[in-house]
């Protein structure tokens, strides 16, 4: 019985390889790789031992070409070597701030603190519970016991304050509003 269930899948992929074959391309999303797949099934059915209590052919079929396509691709993929790697470092540019980009970063984060310290306590807090904490405007409202609106405006008191302070305008101000 095993013998002949090896003519079987040998007879059963001959006559099926068509449909096999585009099975396995909707499967794998290439049919070059189908039809590889489909080749190395039939060498795996060569040289392999005589199958027994073969139930269902077709997916028995399916499943060893499924198979043979993962470990095509599997020994297609390798690693990098360390000189690829090097040469690949060596061509990108240095993306990390530079001394100076860190001086002037840090001087402008202290005249961002500055500028904060000389806002009203509650426009600072709402510019905090805003923009650090991320909170909505609503929940700020309600828990300052101030209307949105009032939340609203203090933001953009804070805003336009700290943008001066920094020498910039703010995006209300760039926009002509």
């Amino acid at each position: 019985m095993p013998e002949t269930a090896m003519l079987v899948l040998r007879d059963l992929l001959l006559l099926r390889y068509g449909d096999l074959k585009r099975r396995l391309t909707r499967r794998l999303g290439c049919s070059e790789l189908a039809g590889d797949a489909l080749q190395d099934t039939w060498l795996r059915l060569e040289s392999r031992e005589p199958v027994e209590n073969l139930r269902d052919p077709g997916a028995y079929l399916m499943r060893t070409a499924i198979n043979a396509a993962y470990d095509q691709q599997r020994n297609q993929t390798r690693l990098v070597s360390a000189s690829e790697i090097e040469a690949v470092l060596e061509d990108e540019p240095d993306s990390a701030p530079g001394p100076v980009e860190t001086v002037a970063a840090r001087a402008e984060l202290q005249a961002l603190i500055a500028a904060m310290e000389r806002l009203p306590e509650r426009r600072r807090q709402i510019l905090v519970m805003v923009r650090w904490e991320h909170l909505p405007q609503r929940e700020v409202a309600e828990r300052l016991g101030v209307s949105l609106r009032t939340v609203e405006q203090e933001l953009k008191k804070a805003h336009d304050y700290c943008a001066s302070r920094l020498g910039r305008s703010s995006a209300r101000q760039a926009e002509g509003e």
